[in-house]
C-alpha cells in the first residue's frame, strides 16, 4: 500500500503550501524556480525573528531601542534593514516592480550581514519571472509564521524547507539528487556513528542535510550543540547557498567552503572525529589523472573514469585518529575490479578499517535508480569507547525494508532505521546482545572476507533467512492437499450446477 508522502514534515499544510507554490511557477523549470521559493522562505524566516526582537525591544525600557543593532547581533538575531522586512515586502506585493524590491531587500539584508554574503538569490527583476505569480507567492508565505519563537520551537521554518527541498528533488528529477539526500538515509548514518561531541565534515555537502540531522541528533540526546564543529565544501554555486541559507535558518554555525573537494580542498589540513557524505556515484569527470600523485591516495590510485574509491580514500585521509566515516556509495563499490578498483578495496579491508556494510533497499533516491550502500569505516577498531573488533566487519543486508511512500519511492520507517542502529551498537559493545540472523546481519573475520576476494557484499554473507521446520510428511502433505483440490472442485461443480438450475428457472437452456 502507497502511503501519503511526507518528506519528514507533518505540519498539515506543508503539501498544500507546496502545491500553492508549485502552481504559480507556471513554465518555470524546478531548478530554476527552486531558488525563487525557498530565498522568499528564507527572507520571511529572518524577517520574523527580526520582529520578534524588535517588539520585545520596543517594550524592554532597559534597552537601547529596537534600531540598535547590537540588541539584535546580541541575541544571534539578523539585522534586516527596513527595506528588507516582511511587512514592506508584502505591501508591495501587487506592484509590477515587486522583483527589483526583492532584490534590494536581498542586498541590503547581505550588506548588514557580512555571514551572508554572495548568498541570497538576487534575481527576482528578470523579465522572464511573473511579477503577478510572484506577488501571490509573497502573499502566500506571509500567511505563516515562520522565525517567531512558538515556530522556531516546532521547526516549522527547518521542516517546510525540508519538505520544499524534497519535493524540489522529486521535480527536478536525475539533478535534484545533486543538493538532497533523502531523510531516512541521513538519519540511518547519524544514528550509526553519534556524532555527539567534535568535528563532523562533508566534502560534499549539499543542500546540508547531515548537518541538520547531526544537530537534531545532539538535541534530542540533551547534547550540547557547542561540542560539535561543522565543515564541509560543496562545488556547486547554487547548491551552496543552499547550504549556506539552510545552517543560517537553523542558527547552526558552521565553515562552509566553495570549491572541488578533489582539486581544491579548503579542509587540507583537518582531521574529523565524524564523517558524513553522500557523494555523487559513479562520477566519470572528476580530472583523476591530474591527480596521480595524490597524498590522499594512500590505497591506490582511483581509476580517472570513476570517483568511488578517490571518495573512500579522500574520506579516510580526513579522519582523526580516533574517527568514524559513514557514507554512501553506488553497489558497485563493493564488488566491482575493473581498474584497480578490487585492489584498492583489497588494501581497505585489509588496513581493517571497514567497520559494517549496509545493502540498502532500492528506490529510496530522488537522482538515480543505481542501487546504494552504506559503506562505515572506523580508524580505530580497538577504540577504548567500544569493545575491540579487529579483525571483524559487521555485515547488514536491508534490501527488503522500506515502505513505499508514492509510486516510484520508498521510505525507511522509524522501526527499520532503529533496528539497523540497534544491531549495530549491539555488535560495537554498546549495550544489548549481539547475535547473528540470517538474512539480515552477521559479524564477519577478515579470513572469511578474503575467501569472497574482498567483496563486500553483505548478501554474500548474511546468507537467506531461516524458514520455519515443516514437521508434516511429505505423502502426508500430498494426500492432504489433494483431499483439498478435490472438495474444492466437488464445491465448484455444485455451484455450476446451481446456477444451470437458476438459468433454467428464467427460461434460459444452458
Amino acid at each position: 500500500m502507497v502511503k501519503e508522502k511526507n518528506n519528514g514534515a507533518n505540519l498539515g499544510f506543508e503539501q498544500k503550501l507546496w502545491q500553492a507554490a508549485d502552481k504559480m511557477r507556471s513554465n518555470m523549470d524546478a531548478a530554476e524556480y527552486k531558488h525563487v521559493a525557498l530565498g522568499l522562505i528564507f527572507l520571511k524566516h529572518i524577517s520574523d525573528s527580526f520582529k520578534e526582537r524588535y517588539d520585545e525591544l520596543k517594550k524592554d525600557t532597559d534597552s537601547l531601542g529596537p534600531e540598535e543593532r547590537d540588541e539584535y547581533k546580541r541575541k544571534n538575531v539578523f539585522w534586516v534593514p527596513k527595506e528588507a522586512r516582511w511587512d514592506h515586502l508584502q505591501s508591495n506585493a501587487k506592484r509590477p516592480e515587486i522583483g527589483k524590491i526583492i532584490d534590494d531587500a536581498m542586498d541590503a539584508i547581505e550588506n548588514e550581514n557580512p555571514k551572508l554574503k554572495g548568498v541570497l538569490p538576487k534575481n527576482y527583476a528578470r523579465p522572464a519571472l511573473d511579477k503577478q505569480r510572484l506577488g501571490e507567492l509573497i502573499d502566500l508565505i506571509g500567511t505563516i509564521g515562520l522565525g517567531d519563537s512558538e515556530s522556531k520551537g516546532k521547526d516549522i521554518l527547518g521542516r517546510v524547507y525540508e519538505y520544499f527541498l524534497g519535493q524540489f528533488a522529486d521535480a527536478e528529477g536525475k539533478k535534484g539528487g545533486q543538493f538532497y539526500t533523502p531523510r531516512c538515509i541521513v538519519r540511518v548514518l547519524v544514528e550509526m556513528i553519534e556524532p555527539y561531541k567534535g568535528r563532523i565534515y562533508d566534502p560534499c555537502c549539499g543542500s546540508g542535510g547531515m548537518f541538520v540531522q547531526s544537530e537534531k541528533f545532539v538535541k534530542e540526546r540533551q547534547g550540547k550543540l557547542g561540542d560539535i564543529s561543522v565543515y564541509g565544501q560543496e562545488s556547486n554555486a547554487t547548491t551552496w547557498r543552499l547550504c549556506t541559507m539552510n545552517l543560517a535558518i537553523r542558527g547552526i554555525d558552521a565553515n562552509i567552503q566553495l570549491g572541488d573537494s578533489f582539486h581544491n580542498d579548503l579542509h587540507k589540513d583537518l582531521k574529523a572525529e565524524f564523517i558524513l557524505a553522500n557523494p555523487p556515484f559513479n562520477m566519470s569527470d572528476w580530472g583523476g589523472e591530474q591527480l596521480k600523485d595524490d597524498v590522499r591516495w594512500k590505497y591506490g590510485i582511483p581509476p580517472a573514469g570513476n570517483a568511488n574509491f578517490a571518495w573512500v580514500q579522500h574520506f579516510i585521509h580526513h579522519l582523526s585518529p580516533a574517527g568514524i566515516a559513514g557514507f554512501v556509495l553506488a553497489n558497485g563499490s563493493m564488488s566491482s575490479n575493473t581498474s584497480g578498483e578490487g585492489e584498492i578495496r583489497r588494501k581497505i579491508v585489509e588496513a581493517d578499517i571497514v567497520d559494517c556494510m549496509i545493502a540498502l533497499p532500492s528506490q529510496l533516491f530522488y537522482n538515480t535508480m543505481i542501487p546504494a550502500c552504506l559503506w562505515f569505516v572506523a580508524r580505530d577498531k580497538k577504540n577504548h569507547k567500544f569493545r575491540d573488533r579487529r579483525g571483524e566487519v559487521l555485515f547488514i543486508d536491508a534490501r527488503k525494508m522500506g515502505a513505499m511512500i508514492d509510486r516510484r519511492h520508498r521510505e525507511l520507517t522509524d522501526e527499520e532505521i532503529k533496528r539497523i542502529s540497534d544491531t549495530y551498537h549491539a555488535w560495537r559493545g554498546e549495550g544489548g546482545k549481539y547475535e547473528d540472523m540470517p538474512g539480515f546481519c552477521k559479524s564477519v573475520k577478515l579470513d572469511e572476507i578474503r575467501k569472497h576476494e574482498h567483496i563486500l557484499t553483505p548478501g554474500r554473507y548474511v546468507g537467506t533467512e531461516e524458514v520455519e521446520e515443516d514437521d508434516e510428511k511429505f505423502q502426508d502433505k500430498m494426500k492432504r492437499l489433494t483431499s483439498e483440490l478435490s472438495e474444492q472442485f466437488k464445491k465448484s461443480k455444485e455451484l455450476e450446477e446451481e446456477i444451470k438450475k437458476n438459468f433454467k428457472g428464467l427460461g434460459y437452456d444452458v
